[in-house]
């Protein structure tokens, strides 16, 4: 086999699993090729010869994931996400082993599922993908406070992000989902196509990523703490009580949503905190990224 790995040396802890994994992968005839950044390249001149692979992994946190596998949609070129970031939500939601000589062995089966990603398009005009979720305001603040602490806490980063900046701006939101228009107001705004974020908790009931719809939630509240109802509801759900996700979240499901705030906020995608702020929009490529997955992995959305 001939594997490309793109390698994002300044994701996550530095630990190297990449490299544990390429030699537990590597048998007679192989040919693996790894391409490092430190984060300033630009990864359209990684994979420029990405067809003359039969895979490609991508090894980094989830933006780096999102970026090679937008990049690569609708080629059905096969995306290895190898969880190499901090919080890694696309492995949890693909149920992918994390641990090195497992993942050399899933790629080695070459098990190939078709999922949904999102484009998103920034004020500027410029392009990016998203895998899990793009949003503007709380969620993007929480990430960008998290940022600083990431590699000291880990994911509990995010966490103490969120009460750190339990105050966020609130704003009054016009979104048009498929041609409807809709106003609300409240901390921020939420494009899902996976639907579980930090520490295995779904912001909606089901998780649906190949179905070629995003759930669009709106955060409606005052401040974080009018969220704390909804997020004991995200908790019950482990449980299999499946309560509502009360008042503070609306939800609505769409193709192509366009997000305006007033204030503007600054918006994020994957993780990824831009510079730019509302208003963006985003459009669903539905089951453009073919990504190498686990047997668990096809069992749940096979099913779904």
């Amino acid at each position: 086999m001939k594997l490309l790995v793109i390698n994002n040396l300044a994701s996550g802890f530095g630990e190297g699993a990449v490299y544990d994994f390429v030699r537990s992968f590597s048998a007679d005839g192989d040919e693996v090729t790894m391409r490092s950044t430190d984060g300033s390249s630009d990864l359209r001149t990684f994979l420029y010869d990405a067809e003359d692979y039969d895979a490609v992994v991508a090894a980094g946190g989830d933006g780096t994931i999102a970026t090679v596998t937008y990049l690569l949609a609708d080629t059905g070129i096969p995306v290895l996400p190898f969880p190499a970031g901090t919080a890694n939500l696309l492995a949890m939601n693909l149920a992918s082993p994390t641990e090195p000589h497992a993942l050399a062995k899933m790629t080695r089966e070459m098990r190939c599922m078709d999922f949904d990603i999102g484009e998103i398009e920034l004020p500027s005009g410029e392009h990016c993908g998203f895998s899990i979720m793009a949003g503007a305001g709380y969620d993007a603040t929480i990430m960008k406070g998290a940022a600083a602490g990431k590699k000291l806490l880990g994911p509990m980063a995010y966490f103490t992000s969120a009460v750190a900046n339990a105050t966020p701006q609130h704003a009054t939101f016009t979104l048009s989902i498929d041609g409807h228009e809709v106003k609300s107001s409240g901390v921020g705004v939420i494009i899902a196509n996976f639907s579980k974020i930090q520490f295995d908790l779904s912001l909606v009931h089901e998780n649906l990523p190949r179905d070629g719809a995003f759930d669009v939630v709106v955060l409606n509240t005052k401040d974080a703490f009018g969220l704390i109802p909804a997020l004991i509801a995200c908790v019950l759900d482990r449980s299999g009580e499946f309560p509502g996700r009360t008042d503070a979240l609306e939800i609505y499901r769409g193709r192509e949503i366009t997000v305006e705030a007033d204030p503007p906020l600054v918006v994020q995608y994957d993780g990824e905190v831009t510079s730019r702020t509302t208003p963006f929009a985003v459009r669903m490529l539905p089951k453009a990224a073919r990504f190498i997955v686990s047997e668990e992995c096809c069992r749940v959305f096979a099913e779904a």
